[in-house]
């Protein structure tokens, strides 16, 4: 009896022994949609903010946040939580199975190309039997035979015939023609609607499953913020000067746009400062070097514009919303429905930058005024995932890698350390250690479709000193410059503005408060009311010899009148060639009292112009050279 016992409960271990390990179970998944509430819009890019108070239960949880950009930049990823749990492990994924179907407009679009193709080729049929039926009546049309005369009365039938059969025939042709006219105008703008939607790239949507572990259920406020591409902000400006007596008016505006994939709904929105075809710009003298073989200085037309298309490499379609930046710099705009773009250029020029969702960027120096650009479609950069991150709450986490931030570990994270309360006046400027903010407090609402929306974000009144500028040997125009003291406290960014002067639009300059000093120059554009001219004194104009040396004098006429009803301030400027050699001596004989640059010849006169008044600047210089030389003198 005892031997039996001990083999029961050597089977009874066996057993036991052979038994499968229990398995893990695995940890419950929730899918969460959370909405966006605030909006941090950069130069380049948008940090987005989203907020959800979930449910969790005791355990562990995956918690999946859906619905999001695919455009998310997984090293900008944080997440934020309050209350008494762990945060685990944070994944960033994409689900290609959101991807959507063909829209029904797209599909009735298609539909109505098919019938009208099918209507286009049935007129141009009938209209191939009319040209067809036109050519055998005019390759019949001779009465009677070659020996065999026709009477009177047949040659008036068939007169009557052909006139009515070919009359019958170009009726019906003209109706054919206008109806096939018709059809292929609509047609056009059923293909061109098929393009703009062709054009909008369907992505995969993102999500972020954060790994969760809690010892009760618990309501937690959860916040997660994250770095979006594909949006971006650009200054621009309305400057309106009513007469030089007074105060310039400054509109400061924002031209926001974005294409996420993620449409802002009535949040809270700030702009941070981080990240006419023609020039008004003022161009100023270059030294005139004066050297054997050389000319004097060219002042062709410089690149202050640039314009061109964005397309793309494989199909040549337009890519309507492609961003155009000057590199390092807020000077931007977006390509039309056309792919067409124009944006102001710097005097220094730059790089553009080019951009577009799913698409590499692309960089080019600034070398003419059209620019077209072709851009590859980017097919690794929605393909790869990144997953979990660092920041972790216990040591047992596994697989962690760099490039993701977690909040909300024990101790949890009080409101108050997630994000600073602000305040907000209606728009209230915000100077961080090496930015601006534009905190707006209305809510907006901005689609992800690529459109501006423009904003006013500021408006100011600027004292303002009015100077004329003028260099009558490049152009005979006086452009006038509004001199601002104290611009700092205003922060402005470069960008294009759009000058009214005297309630007249004038036309767009260029705001570039890069290289601004004390003062800031704003170009409001030429005045016509300062009359200008530069003409030769042909009797002080000479060429003589001079023993071993040849000299030839130059003599020029400046004058500038007021026309206005004010008094006017304005520096003129002209110059004279600055010798390289020894042997080429530059001498200036009469500059009416003007201030020399030794180093680089230009002279500069400055003064003031009652209404009606007239003042005339004498320019007179010698140079002397050997005589078995050549020189190119103005």
């Amino acid at each position: 009896m005892k031997k039996l016992w001990i083999l029961l409960t050597a089977l009874t271990l066996n057993v036991t022994a052979q038994m499968p390990p229990e398995i893990e179970a695995k940890p419950a998944e929730f899918e969460i949609k959370s909405e966006i509430s605030e909006v941090t819009v950069y130069l380049s890019g948008a940090q987005i903010t989203r907020s959800k108070t979930v449910d969790v239960p005791a355990g562990r949880s995956v918690l999946k946040f859906v619905n999001l950009s695919p455009f998310i930049d997984s090293k900008s990823l944080s997440v934020y939580a309050k209350g008494n749990l762990t945060l685990l492990s944070v994944n960033l994924q994409h689900n290609f199975l959101s991807l959507q179907t063909p829209s029904k407009e797209r599909e009735e679009l298609t539909k109505t190309k098919k019938e009208l193709e099918k209507k286009l080729q049935t007129e141009r049929a009938y209209l191939e039997v009319l040209n067809e039926e036109m050519a055998f009546l005019k390759a019949n049309s001779t009465v009677g035979g070659a020996n065999t005369g026709t009477s009177l009365s047949a040659l008036k039938e068939a007169n009557v015939y052909f006139s009515e059969k070919i009359t019958a025939i170009k009726l019906k042709q003209i109706d054919r023609q206008a109806s096939v006219e018709k059809l292929s105008e609509e047609l056009a703008k059923i293909q061109s609607q098929l393009a703009t939607l062709e054009s909008k790239k369907e992505f995969p949507s993102g999500e972020i499953l954060v790994s969760v572990d809690s010892r009760s259920p618990l309501k937690v406020p959860f916040e997660i913020k994250y770095i979006v591409s594909n949006a971006g902000w650009t200054p621009t400006y309305d400057i309106k000067v009513k007469n030089i007596s007074r105060p310039a008016e400054l509109t400061y505006k924002a031209n926001v746009r974005q294409s996420t994939n993620e449409d802002w709904k009535n949040v809270k929105l700030r702009l941070s400062s981080s990240d006419p075809n023609t020039s008004n710009t003022y161009r100023e003298l270059r030294p005139y070097l004066l050297n054997y073989h050389t000319a004097p200085p060219s002042y062709g037309d410089m690149i202050s514009r640039v314009s061109g298309r964005v397309m793309d490499a494989s199909t040549g379609e337009p890519l309507i919303g492609a961003t155009v930046m000057v590199k390092g710099s807020s000077i931007g705009t977006v390509a039309d429905v056309n792919g067409a773009y124009s944006l102001p250029i710097p005097p220094s020029g730059g790089i553009l930058q080019i951009s577009f969702i799913g698409y590499r960027q692309m960089e080019s120096p600034i070398t003419r005024s059209q620019m077209d650009f072709r851009l590859e479609q980017d097919l690794q950069g929605l393909d790869e995932v990144v997953v979990v991150g660092y920041g972790v709450a216990e040591e047992a986490l596994q697989g962690k890698v760099s490039g993701l931030r977690i909040r909300g570990t024990k101790p949890a994270l009080a409101r108050d350390e997630m994000a600073p309360a602000v305040n907000l006046v209606e728009t209230e400027q915000v100077s961080r250690q090496t930015s601006v903010e534009f905190e707006i407090q209305t809510p907006y609402t901005l689609l992800s479709d690529g459109k501006n929306l423009t904003i006013n974000i500021d408006s100011y009144s600027l004292p303002a000193e009015y100077q004329y500028f003028c260099a009558p040997k490049i152009d005979k125009n006086a452009y006038l410059t509004a001199q601002i003291v104290d611009w700092e406290k205003y922060n402005l960014l470069e960008g294009e503005a759009s000058v009214y002067f005297e309630d007249t639009y004038t036309g767009k300059t260029l705001l570039d408060v890069r290289y601004m000093a004390d003062t800031l120059n704003i170009s409001l554009g030429k005045d016509k009311g300062i009359a200008i001219d530069r003409e030769i004194q042909k009797q002080f104009t000479t060429k003589q010899f001079l023993g071993s040396k040849k000299e030839e004098n130059r003599g020029w006429l400046l004058s500038v009148k007021n026309n206005k009803a004010q008094d006017i301030k304005i520096s003129v400027f002209d110059q004279i060639p600055v010798s390289t050699l020894e042997e080429i001596e530059v001498k200036a004989d009469n500059i009416s009292n003007g201030k020399l640059d030794p180093e680089t010849g230009i002279i500069e006169w400055n003064f003031q112009l009652k209404p009606a008044e007239k003042k005339e600047l004498d320019l007179k210089y010698t140079v002397r050279y050997p005589k078995n030389r050549t020189l190119t003198i103005e």
